[in-house]
């Protein structure tokens, strides 16, 4: 390989927009997944992902999801992870069309560190629910085939020491939500369980056992969302966001919280 074959492009080397999905798109487009043809006409069939949490506490705000992927009446998987942490400071949950979903979540993780390193300061949260909401709208015309991405994100605000929750639709709307939110086709049952069970005193542990009670009622009347599954031990994922930074909540940890919630739901049967 000679030393110009070697080099880098030119443009990858110039100063541009502090926007890494901008540059890729300009770049190299077919790796954006909006970009990618779909035939028109034809929606495909599949995996998507359900169900997604978030809701704030004393200390901050945290985001959950079940691990169940389905297509059609079909499980397609039974592990999948649907929460991520987006920075040191946020997480998102996915729910649509799961392959998507995760695609554009990496691209977003990346948009992220570049601007960051483009511009010597970190992005306001707000600004990075923005910059989410500006790919979930680039992903629009995937959404009318069928392969819409729903995603849920949350972040601990630096400016005002507090967590914040932002849910989107198809078309890119970004709105702030207020205590707790759902997205997903068990949604409207995991709501009505926080509706009962949240206050805005939670702790740390009390707010991760809620979002568990509320997965497992939605497990409870959505065939697409997946409850604990205790013979495979495969749990929920849980990220907590507050002034230590963002996290995930070890297995062992949503292991305990599940049994307890399961012993309970016992203990209210036999009643």
């Amino acid at each position: 390989m000679s030393d110009d074959e070697a080099r880098l492009p030119a443009s990858y080397l110039r100063p541009g927009s502090s926007s890494f999905n901008d540059f890729l798109r300009a770049e190299r487009p077919e790796l954006v997944p909006s970009a990618r043809p779909v035939p028109v006409g034809e929606r495909l069939e599949a995996p998507h992902g359900t169900t997604i949490v978030a809701l704030q506490y004393a200390g901050g705000v945290l985001v959950a999801g079940d691990r169940r992927a389905t297509m059609g009446n079909l499980i397609a998987s039974h592990s999948i992870q649907k929460v991520f942490l987006a920075d040191d400071w946020s997480a998102v949950g996915i729910a649509g069309t799961a392959g998507v979903a995760i695609e554009l979540v990496r691209l977003f993780q990346v948009e992220l560190e570049h601007y960051e390193k483009i511009e010597g300061a970190m992005l306001s949260l707000r600004g990075k629910a923005n910059r989410l909401a500006s790919m979930i709208r680039g992903n629009l015309g995937m959404a009318l085939q069928g392969l819409a991405v729903v995603p849920l994100f949350a972040g601990y605000d630096l400016d005002d020491a507090t967590g914040r929750i932002y849910s989107y639709d198809v078309t890119g709307g970004c709105y702030e939500e207020r205590d707790y939110h759902a997205v997903g086709s068990g949604s409207l049952f995991a709501r009505g369980a926080l509706k009962k069970l949240w206050r805005p005193e939670l702790t740390t542990a009390e707010a991760v056992r809620t979002v568990l009670e509320a997965l497992y009622d939605a497990a409870d009347d959505d065939s697409a969302t997946g409850g604990p599954d205790l013979g495979r031990r495969i749990w929920p994922t849980v990220a907590l966001l507050d002034g230590e930074g963002a996290r995930m909540v070890p297995d062992a940890e949503i292991e305990d919280l599940v049994e307890q919630v399961v012993a309970g739901r016992r203990e209210a049967a036999r009643r």
